[in-house]
């Protein structure tokens, strides 16, 4: 396939490549999968670009015997770069010691070491531009794969090329998605006759090679295989009948044919390599003697055309080792098999043994089974779900039918949730006999049930979510206390999605059974439990101590914890009306999250952070949070342009169409939080633009007709004003009391400014309240209720005549609402400015520094002190592309300095992103 000018016919593909190198080499990360059929030329061409490539190249190849090993490939890949380990953050160190297998820890979560791979390969490249070239990438363990993709979406500013190849048609580029597709397809007749003619011993005919041009549609590989295959010539009649020409069927049977003609030795050793697709020759040279054959028959296998032995035994093609392990009876396979998993006992490779074995065996085999269960202990601690799923499930087929099958196909089925296949984990559980099932394990399948109905947004789960927890909490109580708190707490927060869709239970339901599960722990969870059932069943009064008790337990919980609590933080944070504390604990938990890598969490921390902010912060730190998922999304690999956050929506402009269709479908698919929250988002946009009744309609079935727990408290301000501005004091003023007496009990300045600004509007000294709710406010992170206590107070200064009073509120309301992003108010209040005299001068909602969103992000970091490897691992990038950022800011801003930095963007204080 080669000649002077380099591969015949593959210019366009070897531009491709060279482009990626190209770019690394300009210190531009850049990535490219290379997917094909067997034989078309990939490894040629990922060869081609080893050979020119003026790099430090880590060449990893994927075996099929490691598809089930977590991280065996990136254990390579570490291996190969491991001088560089130092020069990574310790954490990212740590992480990929424990993800190959090399130091303990706790599993570490696929996106952290996604980013230890990530700096190791920027590490790298600061000495010299990296490749990593990997090749049979479809056979690679998914977690390593898993790796690639997320590299590959992040890579920026590094000397780094990454090449991937593999075949088509193998869910690559669905696994990689986001990478770059190069699709090399069969040469050209041109090139591909001359491929043909050139491997011959004589030329074909031209009606026979444009046959065999056709029929392997320029197939490079088999043009060459089959170029010296005597028998093809034997059909005289090749090209000329309206017959297809039997290439198919044929270069697989010539495959069979060279096996056939090795000696009977030989063919041994070739099942045995076709046995094991990793190629490692130790293992192969251990089973040898297994299996009655020897090393030497490897070599003449080599001689024979048909394997390379260096560096690492590989099949001329696929369909070499297809039809050596095809053609081979059954029993001969599964000895071949056995001696596998000998040789790795030996060796000390347990994974590589329980794989072996798995396929030595037919029907049942316990001690199989157990074998496979410790390889998925191995797994685990290593972090590897996708692996532990399928070494359990093929564990559990080899079990005896009983409770023990039935709790690997349960643990199998959990392992497939963590690792975010929810379809495969609810396909698992449909093959579990529940007879088998004891209570615990029972529970166990019922949480599964209902967390894969959630992922996969099925209606009727989402909406019996609730039900379905308080169902597994249930089985493991007086059997497994700290399983059923875990569903107890799972349950409320399923009712916070579901809301008033809940299904299959009730409120004061939901709430006893917490109350219950209170009651029989102790320890800071029994704390939260009681909190959050006080916060169901009591009177407000009486729940706001257990409630601020709860919140304090959650806010200090350990990183490994409080990542997953954004909800309970949320929702506890709302109910005692504490913006500040609900903002410094979802900052907790999103940092931890992030140290942790947990990006599905940081995803879900970053939505409530969003809605958070819509009540009780600023628009501007909404829609951050808001453009915090979308790349987070991208990071994970999924597209985030879909993402779609209604309120937010409804706050920065959207058309009302678009958020009540968002609404509507949220409503549809179970989620009545999305769909209450766009609609009370909607409301406050009709009050912004005083349509007060259709405000005061759409609040009054989600304020009073049908309350819900503490979200419904936090529109009774704006249901009081739309009451009290469409003539309906009487309702105004019972909101305006409920609020005045939540702030009351809670003691919260927030809470008492919006009750002093409902209270302002429905009695007669309205002034004094006027006052009173921006004195509150001032100093709150609430700062879009102040600027509308401006806007209120001098809206009622006009009417009073006190024009120039006016003026002075309406400007700082203005000034308020285009700081914080809240531009729904904006032409209100420059509406009211202009009838009061006022000069209506707005200041502009950027920040005038022309910095892309990324930029001002990293700027803003920077400022605050962070240094290049702190903000690297904040955004999951790495430093050398905050340094190319950075680079770009300073020249932008004309600034030399972090302090400079700091004095151009103001006082900077700690963002949170």
């Amino acid at each position: 396939m080669h000649g002077t000018g380099g591969l015949l016919g593959r210019d366009e593909e070897r531009r491709r490549i060279a482009a990626v190198l190209g770019a690394a080499r300009n210190h531009q990360g850049s990535a490219l999968l290379v997917v094909g059929e067997p034989g078309i030329g990939k490894s040629s061409l990922l060869a081609d670009a080893v050979a020119d490539a003026a790099s430090h190249v880590v060449r990893v190849d994927g075996y099929e015997s490691e598809s089930s090993m977590p991280y065996a490939a990136v254990q390579r890949m570490v291996g190969l770069l491991d001088d560089h380990l130092p020069a990574i953050p310790a954490r990212q160190r740590q992480t990929l010691r424990v993800a190959s297998g090399v130091a303990d820890g706790p599993p570490p979560d696929k996106f952290l070491v996604g980013l230890g791979v990530l700096s190791l390969f920027a590490a790298a490249g600061t000495r010299r531009p990296v490749l990593c070239a990997v090749d049979d990438a479809h056979l690679l363990d998914p977690e390593s794969l898993d790796v690639l993709a997320f590299v590959a979406r992040r890579l920026r500013a590094e000397s780094v090329a990454l090449v991937v190849v593999g075949r088509a048609d193998s869910g690559l580029e669905e696994r990689l998605a986001g990478m770059p597709v190069l699709v090399v397809t069969g040469l050209a007749p041109e090139p591909a006759a001359a491929v043909l003619n050139r491997s011959a011993s004589g030329p074909f005919t031209p009606t026979a090679t444009a046959a065999i041009v056709r029929a392997t549609a320029g197939n490079p590989l088999a043009l060459t295989d089959l170029a010296a295959d005597p028998l093809l010539r034997e059909l005289v009649d090749l090209g000329l009948g309206p017959d297809p020409v039997p290439i198919g069927s044929h270069l697989e049977a010539h495959y069979l044919r060279r096996v056939m003609h090795t000696p009977a030795p030989v063919q041994r050793w070739l099942l045995l390599a076709a046995a094991d697709s990793s190629g490692d020759v130790r293992l192969l040279a251990e089973a040898a003697p297994r299996f009655d054959v020897v090393t030497d028959d490897g070599d003449e296998a080599e001689s024979a055309g048909l394997v390379t032995l260096r560096p690492g035994v590989r099949f001329r093609h696929p369909l070499v080792r297809s039809a050596v392990y095809g053609s081979a009876p059954a029993a001969h396979r599964r000895l071949a098999h056995r001696a596998l998993a000998t040789a790795a006992a030996t060796l000390g490779m347990v994974e590589a043994e329980a794989w072996h074995a798995s396929r030595a065996v037919t029907g049942v085999d316990p001690d199989v089974a157990d074998r496979l269960d410790r390889a998925a202990a191995l797994a685990a601690r290593r972090g590897g779900s996708t692996s532990r799923a399928s070494i359990l499930a093929r564990a559990a087929e080899l079990t005896p039918p009983g409770p023990v099958r039935a709790d690997r196909q349960v643990a199998a089925a959990e392992a497939s949730l963590e690792a975010g296949a929810a379809d495969v984990a609810q396909r698992l559980l449909e093959a579990v006999d529940d007879a088998d099932l004891d209570p615990v394990a029972r529970g166990r399948s019922i949480s599964v049930r209902s967390a894969a109905a959630m992922f996969l947004a099925d209606p009727d789960g989402v909406r019996s979510a609730t039900a379905e927890h308080l169902r597994a909490a249930d089985e493991f109580r007086g059997r497994d206390p700290g399983r059923e708190q875990q569903e107890l707490l799972a349950a409320f927060e399923m009712c916070l999605t579901a809301e008033r869709l809940v299904a299959g239970t009730t409120l004061e339901l939901v709430g006893r059974r917490l109350a219950q599960g209170a009651g029989d722990a102790d320890g800071p969870t029994a704390v939260v439990l009681r909190g959050i059932a006080a916060l169901v069943l009591e009177p407000y009064a009486h729940a706001v101590g257990p409630a601020r008790a709860a919140f304090d337990v959650v806010v200090t919980l350990p990183d490994e914890r409080i990542r997953r609590r954004g909800s309970l933080i949320a929702s506890l944070g709302a109910y005692l009306w504490d913006e500040a504390g609900r903002g410094r604990g979802l900052d907790q938990a999103r940092r931890a999250a992030r140290r942790l890598g947990d990006l599905q969490q940081l995803d879900t921390l970053l939505w409530v952070s969003a809605l958070g902010e819509l009540s009780g912060g600023t628009v501007v730190q909404a829609r951050k949070f808001d453009a915090g998922v979308r790349e987070v999304r991208r990071a994970m690999g999924y597209d985030g342009e879909n993402v779609v956050n209604a309120a937010v929506l409804a706050w920065t402009g959207a058309p009302g169409e678009l958020v009540e269709a968002v609404s509507a479908g949220a409503h549809a698919t179970g989620f009545g939080g999305v769909s209450s929250s766009a609609a009370c988002a909607l409301a406050v946009r009709e009050l912004a633009g005083r349509d007060h009744e259709a405000a005061r309609v759409r609040l009054h079935r989600y304020v009073v007709d049908e309350p819900f727990l503490q979200t419904s408290p936090l529109f009774l301000a704006d249901h009081a004003e739309a009451a009290a501005r469409s003539g309906h004091l009487d309702e105004a003023a019972r909101s305006a009391a409920a609020l005045a007496a939540l702030a009351e009990a809670n003691g919260s300045p927030w809470c008492r400014g919006v009750a002093e600004r409902a209270l302002a509007l429905t009695h007669g000294d309205a002034e004094a309240h006027h006052r009173a709710s921006i004195e509150a406010l001032t100093g709150t992170e609430a700062v879009v209720e102040l600027g509308r206590s401006h806007l209120v107070y001098g809206e009622w200064l006009r009417r009073a005549r006190r024009r120039r009073e006016a003026a002075t509120q309406l400007q700082r309301a203005l000034t308020t609402f285009e700081r914080s992003g809240a531009d729904v108010f904006v032409p209100r209040t420059t509406a009211e400015l202009v009838a009061a005299g006022g000069a209506g001068v707005s200041m502009p909602a950027d920040d005038g520094l022309g910095l892309t969103a990324q930029e001002r992000t990293i700027a803003r970091l920077a400022a605050a002190g962070r240094t290049n490897a702190e903000i690297a691992t904040r955004l999951f990038i790495s430093p050398n592309t905050v340094d190319y950022h950075l680079r770009k800011v300073f020249q932008r801003l004309g600034v030399t300095s972090r302090r400079q930095l700091a004095d151009r963007l103001g006082a900077p204080g700690q963002p949170r992103t």
